[in-house]
């Protein structure tokens, strides 16, 4: 009867598909298979005791799963093949050792049910959470990957070359607009790449300053002039770096970008030379017309336009001038005739000079001179025409009132020189801005305060040309500090 229960149930198995089962026949069958050893173990007598170790096996199927259900219908199982077994083939009384099998067996099993329920239950939370560590996965790479298809796609639109370095300046990446450049092409070769040339368009950007060197040693620039190529195919780029730095310090290399600028450092170029061109035509007129009105208020018997000619050639004199500071600001040079002569004097006698001007505006004009000379070699004209540029948009930009201070001293081997006013101040954007020709800030205008924005470039551009430098120092409101350096005899 024992072999014909386990044949049955053997049968059963083969004869109906595992897939078409009800999940209640997962259930079922151990439990019919722990019956059935129990019937084999009790017809085979004591040589078959060791039939119960196969318990083990339909007791492990019914403890794995996450209810705890399982487990009690494991030990229900166990003990309905001890119990049953004996009450259906009937016989002599249960001897002591069948009582301790009765009572010892089930508890030994439901120590391995639990066991097994334990571990099962392990295992499935292990493989829920790699489940869904594998999804997060997933949706990171998908992520991942349209963030690379959105970069690349980005790279190969835009006109601007990219060239992508690691730490130690070697290439990592480069974008269609800078390999199909004909003057950068094969940048990013070390050895055959093309030469990157300085400002003057011949002079070859040094080993340590190239951009990918730069930016291999942390540096961060913007709007650098360069060029490449040779001929009629030289272009210009203004070539930034931005380093990329993680959170722990240091740096994992940059980008660095190559903006052709070929075309906007021509039409510089052509205004420039317009503007000087257009400059040196109004020279030669405004020339005559001064010497003829010159020579005219010479003459005898006009005492009665004598003020209106004054007014005539005050103005032709001034429109000389500016025309003059458009030649200088095109050409960006000036002419010299350097001579000895005293800082500290100068700036005292155009301080002299401006303070009726000063008072009408209810300013207070004072200097800082020290008692002793400051010699230099210099164009005394144009570091006047500095100086006078230089109060004069103090004076402007004051409109409240205050105090202007002229301060000159020697630091060293130079002569500094500066003029801070109480006005108006520039932002940082504005002084960025402020050597470049024609500009002026949004409040000067604003507050229709005259000028033409020549004469912080033209003085910039004297100073330069005796070797000096000059500088700004302003906040909104706060005033402005402007000063130049020049060197000392």
């Amino acid at each position: 009867m024992a072999l014909l229960s386990h044949a049955a149930v053997f049968a059963a198995c083969l004869a109906v598909p595992w897939e078409k089962l009800p999940q209640g026949a997962f259930v079922i069958i151990p439990v019919l298979d722990c019956i059935a050893i129990g019937f084999t173990r009790e017809t085979g007598g004591p040589a078959f005791n060791v039939l119960s170790l196969m318990l083990v096996f339909p007791v492990i199927w019914l403890s794995v799963g996450r209810q705890r259900s399982r487990v009690v219908l494991a030990v229900l199982a166990t003990v309905l093949a001890t119990v049953v077994p004996p009450a259906v083939l009937g016989g002599a009384p249960p001897a002591q050792g069948s009582m301790i099998r009765v009572i010892f067996l089930p508890l030994v099993l439901s120590a391995v049910a639990v066991t097994a329920h334990l571990v099962s239950g392990t295992i499935h939370r292990q493989r829920t959470a790699l489940v869904l560590k594998d999804q997060a996965l997933a949706e990171t790479l998908a992520d991942s990957m349209d963030r690379q298809r959105l970069l690349d796609a980005v790279l190969a639109a835009v006109g601007v070359g990219v060239w992508v370095v690691d730490q130690d300046g070697n290439d990592i990446l480069t974008n269609r607009a800078l390999r199909t450049d004909p003057a950068l092409a094969g940048l990013a070769d070390p050895e055959g790449g093309p030469a990157l040339l300085l400002g003057d368009r011949s002079t070859p950007v040094p080993a340590e300053m190239l951009p990918a060197a730069r930016l291999a040693r942390g540096e961060r620039f913007t709007d650098e002039l360069m060029w490449a190529g040779r001929g009629r195919d030289q272009r210009a780029y203004s070539v930034s770096a931005h380093p990329m730095k993680p959170k722990n310090g240091g740096h994992t290399g940059g980008v660095i970008t190559f903006v052709d600028v070929t075309a906007l450092i021509t039409a510089l170029a052509a205004k420039d030379n317009f503007v000087g061109t257009v400059s040196h035509e109004l020279r030669t007129p405004l020339t005559s017309i001064l010497g003829y009105l010159e020579l005219v208020m010479d003459e005898p018997g006009l005492e009665g336009i004598e003020a209106e000619l004054q007014v005539v050639h005050r103005n032709a004199a001034h429109l000389l001038g500016l025309v003059n500071d458009l030649i200088a600001v095109a050409s960006e040079r000036v002419d010299l005739s350097l001579e000895e002569a005293d800082l500290a004097r100068l700036l005292t006698d155009v301080v002299d000079s401006a303070l009726p001007k000063a008072a009408t505006r209810g300013l207070e004009l004072v200097i800082e001179a020290g008692e002793h000379p400051l010699p230099a070699r210099m164009d005394t004209a144009r570091i006047r025409q500095v100086v006078n540029n230089l109060l004069s948009n103090a004076i402007k930009y004051s409109p409240d009132g205050g105090r202007i201070t002229a301060r000159v001293h020697r630091t060293g081997a130079d002569l500094v020189c500066s003029i801070t006013d109480p006005g108006i101040g520039m932002s940082q954007e504005d002084q960025e801005q402020a050597f470049t020709k024609f500009f002026r800030s949004a409040r000067s205008r604003d507050t229709a305060i005259p000028g033409a924005g020549l004469g912080l470039p033209i003085s910039k551009t004297i100073i330069e040309g005796h070797g000096g430098s000059m500088s700004l120092s302003s906040a909104p409101g706060a005033g402005t500090t402007a000063t130049f350096v020049l060197p000392a005899s």
